[in-house]
């Protein structure tokens, strides 16, 4: 992209040549001008200064429109994006303030780096996938209740002595749910109205409970969970007024740490920066792989050292049943003492819209194919032993890390600077333009790890997405909600509790609150003789 020279068949300079050299000319006769401003200015006095000159232009209508600042140019020019000025004549003095300033904030040596990286990997050759075998997963129903006791006592022990941290990936707006609210925000529609982040923060609580009884039968006194959220710039201020007008509830607010994953420039084909607006690039955010950049640069990753935080669960805020902190997956992620984990469920169908867990070469390291990157042929590929696909291993973003690998990693992938392309249609000044939006993935660590482990859950008692509207055929939120109610209803029954239903019980349960059971234990002094008439919340 940078030092690219064309040329069309006559001999004539192209359009950004004209407009280089249109610039070039109108500096030169304006330089005189402004020659007592020192051209290594920083920055800020850029932009101080340029706005004087504009408010004194002002003043003085017959004078033509001033220049760009010319190191601001000469910097955009330095990495070929010098295209963000091309309508600069017409912008408003107010307007090309903007620019400036818009401009001025983005890290040009950084995104720079970031397409030129992306761009090169797109031609690269792939390591060939190949699944990975049954005998590489660990399943928890095949397990002895001696080892799920031991991993569940040993994760709970972690707890309780503070080294666990939970780091939740709310970035996304429910826009395909028909809610321009965070994902986190939103009632599935449950007997007890509640929303997402409300059930994953009273999870919180009741693990924090579980967590201290465990050390000490009977004790009052727990330690916090520190609960990080990734917001984006279109969540973070709604995700933190939803936080405390609900008092966060029930948790302590200096517990909860919320910050921001970065965006990052929209590019055209050939790399340039595309323009929303004559006085602003596009912008996207940059995936939830964005939360490794996001950790380093808040200085999170030493926040969780100073807490004596040393393992991290990870999980998307659209799981109606996720296990936030899951002391059997702790445990478990503690006794094999690997880098990196990931709870995984069986493939439902080759057309199901979720990525699956590959090696990447002959005892490659274990990487993440999304299911758009997945041929059809491979898809639907049958393991002869089993029955089942060979490509099974669906991830459903529940993961484990080290901090000492998040460290790792965060470094890692800046270094490495690939992103993903996404071609999208993209609002611009030229109405919709195809272009790329950059994006990571939380899963893009997997390859950096030096051990990773997969668990496979049952899927029944752990995923239920709440990706779509209702009326969608998958991953809406009345499927999340029949799985929670169908789930919790097993849990009253198996506690010696009874149900009655006025409409069949496949479409109805009941709705146990987290802060009475995280996973349907201590529940038959509650339920045992009990009758519940579903649907119902069982409350603490």
């Amino acid at each position: 992209m940078n030092g690219i020279v064309s040329y069309h068949s006559n001999g004539s300079l192209t359009f950004n040549q004209q407009l280089n050299l249109s610039l070039s000319l109108s500096l030169s006769l304006s330089l005189s001008f402004y020659s007592t401003a020192p051209i290594d200015r920083s920055d800020e006095d850029l932009y101080t200064n340029y706005a004087m000159r504009e408010s004194l232009s002002d003043n003085n209508t017959p004078s033509p429109p001033p220049p760009p600042p010319l190191l601001l140019l000469e910097r955009l020019k330095d990495y070929g994006q010098e295209d963000a000025f091309a309508l600069w004549e017409e912008l408003s003095p107010e307007d090309r303030q903007l620019l400036i300033k818009d401009i001025e904030n983005l890290d040009l040596p950084r995104i720079d780096r970031i397409i030129r990286c992306s761009f090169h990997s797109q031609g690269l050759p792939v390591a060939a996938i190949e699944p990975v075998p049954e005998s590489s997963v660990s399943t928890l129903a095949k397990r002895t209740a001696e080892e799920k006791e031991k991993w569940y006592k040993m994760g709970l022990k972690a707890i309780s002595d503070g080294k666990l941290g939970v780091l939740l990936l709310s970035g996304g707006q429910g826009t395909r749910l028909g809610s321009s609210d965070p994902k986190g925000c939103f009632n599935i529609g449950l007997p007890s109205g509640k929303s997402l982040f409300q059930l994953q923060a009273e999870r919180i609580l009741c693990l924090q409970r579980l967590a201290a009884q465990s050390v000490n039968e009977g004790s009052v006194s727990t330690t916090p969970i520190h609960w990080y959220i990734m917001t984006s710039p279109f969540t973070d201020e709604p995700t933190r007024k939803f936080f405390e007008s609900r008092r966060y509830f029930g948790l302590e607010a200096d517990q909860v740490t919320f910050f921001q994953q970065g965006t990052i420039p929209c590019v055209s084909r050939d790399g340039r920066f595309i323009m929303e607006t004559p006085y602003r690039v596009a912008k996207s955010p940059d995936g939830n792989g964005g939360v490794y950049a996001a950790l380093k640069s808040s200085r999170l990753l030493e926040d969780m050292a100073m807490r004596g935080i040393k393992y991290l669960d990870c999980y998307g805020v659209d799981n109606a049943l996720v296990r936030v902190g899951d002391p059997t997956f702790l445990g478990y992620f503690i006794d094999t003492g690997v880098a990196a984990a990931a709870k995984v469920v069986r493939k439902k169908n080759p057309q199901e819209k979720v990525g699956v867990f590959v090696r990447r070469g002959k005892d490659g390291p274990i990487s993440v194919v999304e299911y758009t990157e997945l041929d059809s042929s491979l898809a639907s590929l049958t393991n002869q032993e089993t029955g089942g696909l060979r490509f099974c291993w669906s991830n459903v973003c529940l993961h484990m890390f080290t901090l000492d690998f998040l460290n790792q990693v965060a470094n890692g992938l800046e270094k490495d600077s690939i992103y993903h392309l996404a071609e999208k249609h993209i609002s611009s000044i030229h109405g919709q333009t195809v272009g790329y939006k950059l994006e990571q993935f939380i899963f893009d660590a997997f390859p950096y790890a030096p051990s990773t482990a997969l668990f496979e859950v049952s899927r029944e008692e752990e995923f239920a997405p709440v990706k779509n509207a209702s009326g969608s055929q998958y991953d809406t939120p009345d499927s999340a909600r029949l799985l929670v109610l169908r789930l919790h209803a097993r849990w009253v029954t198996n506690a010696g509790g009874f149900l009655t239903h006025s409409v069949p019980l496949y479409s109805t349960g009941v709705e146990v609150s987290p802060l009475c059971s995280y996973g349907g234990e201590n529940l038959e002094a509650i339920c045992r003789g009990r009758t519940f008439h579903a649907p119902c919340e069982i409350g603490f």
